[in-house]
């Protein structure tokens, strides 16, 4: 082997040497490949959406103030632009499960308060800490480490205190609330600002979910009340979600979490008719639309098998569409044995095979007007037709909530409708 090339070996395999990157548009949100770029896939947000969906809710759940929920990179729809259209339409604070995620918050410019929905690990307080993110604490580690920080930092910080009322994920059991709250209100630099609790059946259609949670409430009220009988009274209580917000009103307190609610769906038929009662005549409206283009037609023979497995042949002599979405985007394979549909040229059109890891195949029939370039909508509307994220969900058995976060990351948000920015605070700044 000659020399040279076993050094190139030694440092390396390397290849020709790539063109210089383009920049990418100031329009591409953060964290998204941009890959609709090179084919014609993408997620439309309306964030206009979002800011009623935030005003409608905001109104329903006053005084309560509403805080948004926009981790998992805003549920599919992009966190910094769901975040500042939430905050247009009156949510007065925002959520996120991810010390991550609120850097990529603050980074672009979010403001107003931001709470972590979980205790997060000693390597990541410091990070919490500068970028003043509100933390959530559960454990005696949790607040030492918080306070530490703050010692070091010579910085102040609010923090929120989770109770574990009964869906035994994280939280503090109500009964070690007490010492928990001790330590915080004894240590100068840190200031109890918040407790709260999460429901895991408030959007239950039965009696057993519903005495559930009502449950949980006189759990949560007892230590409410018992921090109360020691002279301390948190700024913020808060404990519903969508769910527990729209169908108990007695659990809103002083703040609402909203998550999917946010985003226009509501889940669950109890939540939708407790919904329908409450918001007078107020509808919430889905905010993304999933959409692409045909790229290639042809027509096939009656019997024709197309697609993996060969799984189902067409009925008919047929015009089939391939359109470049696939189940790595977030179009489960499962849409077509559950009997999915698209929509081209306002028609619902059957999938013609199953769904590919890039592609999919659509069955128009007869229909010899659809050509490369139509638009289709896999979620979403087009002429007098819609479908849905709880169409899939209610196809694939699972909830909106997994269809919109299921939607990968090489498939652009394109934003349309943004609000212009403003905000507010759910408490003063620290003194």
């Amino acid at each position: 082997m000659p020399d040279g090339t076993l050094k190139r070996l030694r440092a390396g395999m390397q290849g020709p040497t790539p063109p210089k990157a383009p920049k990418v548009p100031s329009d591409v949100p953060v964290g998204v490949v941009t890959q609709a770029r090179s084919r014609p896939a993408w997620a439309e947000i309306d964030l206009d959406a979002i800011t009623h969906n935030a005003r409608v809710l905001s109104l329903l759940v006053r005084p309560a103030t509403l805080c948004a929920v926009v981790k998992a990179h805003g549920y599919g729809h992009g966190a910094v632009s769901a975040a500042r259209a939430a905050m247009a339409g009156g949510a007065l604070g925002l959520a996120v499960a991810l010390v991550d995620e609120g850097v990529e918050l603050r980074q672009n410019d979010v403001h107003g308060p931001i709470l972590l929905l979980s205790e997060c690990g000693a390597d990541a307080v410091d990070a919490a800490m500068a970028y003043a993110l509100t933390p959530t604490v559960y454990t005696a580690e949790g607040i030492a480490q918080f306070a530490q920080a703050a010692r070091m930092l010579g910085q102040r910080t609010s923090v929120h205190i989770k109770v574990d009322t009964g869906m035994h994920r994280v939280g503090a059991a109500p009964a070690d609330v007490p010492a928990l709250v001790r330590a915080l209100v004894e240590d100068p630099l840190l200031r109890f600002e918040g407790l709260w609790t999460h429901f895991p059946v408030a959007d239950g259609d039965s009696a057993e979910d519903r005495a559930f949670t009502v449950r949980q409430l006189a759990l949560f009220d007892g230590a409410i009340a018992d921090l109360a009988r020691a002279d301390v009274h948190p700024d913020v209580i808060h404990a519903a979600n969508t769910a527990g917000a729209i169908v108990f009103p007695q659990a809103r307190y002083g703040m609402v979490r909203c998550g999917i609610g946010l985003y226009g769906y509501l889940p669950g038929d109890t939540v939708g008719a407790a919904f329908s009662t409450a918001a007078g005549g107020q509808h919430l409206r889905p905010a993304l639309s999933l959409r692409a283009r045909v790229v290639s037609v042809r027509t096939l023979a009656e019997g024709e098998r197309p697609s993996y497995g060969r799984m189902r042949a067409l009925r008919q002599r047929s015009v089939v569409a391939t359109v470049p979405i696939g189940y790595a985007d977030g179009v489960p394979r499962a849409l077509f044995s559950n009997g999915a549909h698209v929509l081209i040229g306002g028609r619902r059109r059957p999938l013609a095979g199953m769904v590919t890891m890039d592609q999919i195949m659509v069955d128009c029939e007869e229909d010899t007007s659809v050509q490369p370039g139509d638009e289709v909508v896999l979620l979403g509307r087009q002429g007098d037709e819609e479908i849905t994220a709880d169409e899939w969900a209610g196809l694939l058995g699972t909830i909106s909530y997994e269809i919109l976060c299921g939607i990968g990351p090489r498939v652009p948000r394109v934003v349309i409708n943004a609000p212009e920015p403003t905000g507010g605070s759910i408490t003063p700044p620290i003194p």
